[in-house]
């Protein structure tokens, strides 16, 4: 069966056994976590959401993304700027889809 949830503002269309990498959560690893707001299961959509459904997912790590440069500069003025980001993740891996 599969799903369209969301989660971190962003929408997932996933199966049971896949393994997704979301914006970082606050669950420790090795824990389950339910997503309520389902937009779809199988056939059926909701408006907005599809009642009584959840998609069930296994935290398998917590880490962060390779770093990415911001250089920043203006012409003819001798500005510039370089500046490192890297974005936190959380790893999940879905169990369950119930609707």
């Amino acid at each position: 069966m599969k799903a369209i949830f969301v989660t971190g503002g962003k929408q997932y269309y996933v199966q049971e056994g896949d393994t997704i990498y979301v914006e970082k959560l606050d669950v420790e690893e090795r824990k389950s976590i339910d997503f309520e707001e389902v937009l779809a299961v199988g056939d059926k959509t909701g408006t907005p959401y599809v009642k009584g459904a959840k998609v069930t997912c296994e935290v398998a790590k917590h880490g962060k993304q390779k770093k990415i440069l911001v250089f920043k500069y203006r012409p003819k003025k001798k500005y510039r700027k370089t500046q490192g980001h890297r974005q936190p993740y959380t790893k999940l891996v879905v169990k369950k889809i119930v609707g």
